[in-house]
């Protein structure tokens, strides 16, 4: 124990020195990060003032906010007397190494930036891509996260999204309903054809141009089946969808126009002893 207080005492200045370091390095270290958050928040409020998309600054933000940090992280280490540009080096060997081991991440990220260049979806759209479907929230340097229409938060890979195919639902004004609506053998054809453009003529949502259609389809097992396809704003596509197909059900039920359940016809033949 006196061996252990005589060598603080003898050396109690550089460990001053090494304890102020220390804490400069702390102070440099939280400093630093406050200024990449803030950073982050300054870059996405200035994409938000030129209209630019969110998600757009979001992904800058999030880049800016990792170069900041790195910074940050560097010149704390300096502080506390470590030689930074050799652990560059060291950071650059150790980088790729990392580098290689983490394709996956890599892919991500270059995935990322190719949803940024090449635009085929903006925050708020709805789009379906690598299997899940949602309206996009932000788009991060890794990932791309998305609410579902039931609010669950899904968080894409940006590989994932950008290896297969991107159905967006949003990019167009317009959409089109389409609706198979099968009738008995027995009825009358023109009657249904008729009954249903009156459900389409009277829906107000139903666009004009372009017209809707209405046309057999498919003689099918158990019913002739009806294609019928109207347009409508986006907005509209769900509530008219819906309205839709209760209607038709109705007005058919009050023409007698049958809707037949699936059916087979069995035919028994008697054999002689």
């Amino acid at each position: 124990m006196e061996t252990v207080t005589n060598w603080i005492s003898e050396n109690s200045d550089l460990l001053i020195h090494y304890a102020v370091q220390f804490v400069l390095a702390l102070v440099v270290f939280f400093v630093g990060l406050r200024i990449a958050k803030w950073c982050n928040n300054l870059t996405q409020k200035a994409f938000a003032k030129r209209n630019v998309d969110k998600a757009v600054g979001s992904f800058c933000g999030s880049i800016i906010y990792a170069l900041v940090l790195v910074g940050t992280i560097l010149m704390a280490l300096s502080q506390v007397g470590i030689e930074t540009t050799s652990f560059i080096a060291i950071l650059g060997a150790a980088g790729l190494a990392v580098g290689l081991a983490l394709q996956g991440s890599l892919s991500n990220f270059a995935s990322g930036v190719l949803i940024i260049i090449l635009r085929p979806f903006k925050s708020g759209d709805y789009i379906e891509a690598g299997g899940k479907a949602g309206s996009v929230r932000k788009i991060e340097i890794f990932s791309t996260e998305l609410n579902t229409p039931d609010n669950k938060i899904i968080i894409m890979p940006n590989s994932a999204i950008m290896s297969g195919p991107i159905v967006n639902y949003s990019r167009e004004q317009t959409r089109r309903i389409d609706l198979v609506i099968g009738v008995s053998y027995d009825a009358d054809l023109k009657k249904a054809k008729s009954v249903l453009k009156s459900v389409l003529d009277a829906e107000s949502r139903i666009l004009k141009d372009p017209a809707y259609t209405v046309a057999v389809s498919e003689l099918a097992d158990s019913s002739v089946n009806f294609v019928v396809r109207p347009w409508v704003n986006k907005a509209d596509y769900w509530p008219t969808y819906f309205d839709l197909m209760e209607n038709i059900k109705i007005q058919l039920d009050a023409n007698d126009v049958g809707i037949p359940y699936p059916q087979m016809d069995v035919h028994l033949h008697k054999t002689g002893e």
